[in-house]
């Protein structure tokens, strides 16, 4: 049983961040945040997926003020990416931003800051505190050296210094990120951090890589840090669509039985019995099912000796055969077809099953 540590609650737009509320998951677009069109279309994929909020880059003031347009069009809080010009920071917010992603040491100085802040509470804003290895003050680095798995200091401290910068002028609207590439530095910092503050914690190991390599090293990372109850939003950094990074952070959170959204896919690794297409199979099936919120257990297994049998706790599933499949619901056959309409079958079948549940409900 994983317990929660206590964290101060806040607000990301109609999200509620730490104290008991559900660990969220985000991710960030990788479109041109001024082709509003392009970042929507993005966003509601994302929000099809699952995504509770999205970060957007703000690169200049037209995509500050393209978030007025964004925001309106979508459905999940929005979050301005900043990076070194304090007035895009505030031109985000002027123009609907549910929060802003600053580093306050990069800002341009403490008045800078100040403004930031102030404007932060005039529009009801909370502020997202990151601080990555690479962008750490040069005095810290000198004191404490590179941060590492063995002494974090310099990140803690930076995170912590400019946190109390934000609250000097009058503001608690806060979460942490203090994020690094490597697997075992993000696990130390962020257990000495939670030691640290009673601020939520954004969780996430930067520039984790690829599909492979980053859902590896994140899944380390994270679930680790999750096991031990640290960590109220998350994001899975892939170089990759940013749907996949949604799909990654929900299964990792379903793997801990943190929280469950939509069907669980259980799927066999295949053997020489397999006599059908199962990898386009389980890749399509897959795509379906994140779309979906209901908790059925969904199976596509490789032959008809064992699928069965071997997935029967399964609320619905596939067994391929030569040229066919059964379809089979909690181990009992319900329907043998071919190959070739195996796919629409199956498919009709779970869409209606999942509408079934969400009616019950």
């Amino acid at each position: 049983m994983i317990t929660r540590r206590a964290t101060k609650e806040i607000s990301v737009g109609t999200v509620k961040i730490g104290g008991d509320n559900l660990i969220s998951v985000q991710s960030m677009t990788n479109t041109d945040t001024r082709d509003v069109d392009a970042t929507v279309a993005q966003i509601k994929r994302l929000e099809a997926a699952g995504c509770d909020i999205i970060r957007v880059a703000v690169l200049d003031e037209e995509a500050a003020g393209a978030i007025r347009a964004i925001h309106d069009a979508i459905s999940i809080p929005v979050i301005a990416d900043i990076h070194f010009k304090y007035r895009l920071a505030i031109a985000a917010m002027e123009n609907g931003a549910d929060a802003i992603r600053i580093n306050p040491g990069n800002l341009g100085g403490e008045e800078k800051t100040r403004m930031v802040v102030e404007a932060a509470k005039m529009h009801r804003v909370s502020i997202r505190v990151g601080v990555n290895s690479g962008s750490i003050e040069k005095d810290l680095l000198e004191k404490y050296g590179y941060p590492d798995e063995k002494d974090s200091s310099a990140l803690i401290e930076s995170a912590l210094r400019n946190v109390r910068l934000v609250e000097k002028y009058g503001w608690d609207q806060i979460k942490i990120s203090i994020k690094s590439p490597d697997v075992l530095t993000t696990i130390s910092s962020y257990r000495q951090l939670s030691a640290a503050t009673d601020y939520p914690l954004h969780i996430g190991v930067t520039e984790a890589g690829g599909l492979i390599a980053g859902t590896v090293k994140s899944s380390l990372a994270l679930g680790m840090l999750l096991f031990e109850g640290i960590g109220d939003t998350l994001r899975v950094s892939l170089t990759r669509d940013p749907v996949e990074e949604v799909r990654v952070g929900f299964e990792l959170l379903r793997s801990l039985k943190i929280r469950v959204r939509g069907p669980e896919l259980i799927s066999c690794p295949t053997c020489g019995r397999t006599q059908i297409d199962l990898f386009s199979l389980a890749e399509e099936v897959e795509r379906i099912v994140q779309t979906m919120e209901s908790p059925l257990k969904v199976a596509v297994m490789g032959c008809v000796v064992n699928g069965p049998g071997e997935a029967k706790q399964a609320d619905i599933g596939i067994a391929g055969g030569k040229g066919f499949g059964l379809i089979f619901k909690k181990g009992v056959i319900w329907k043998n077809v071919p190959e070739d309409e195996l796919l629409t079958v199956f498919v009709g079948e779970l869409r209606k099953m999942d509408t079934e549940y969400k009616n019950r409900g």
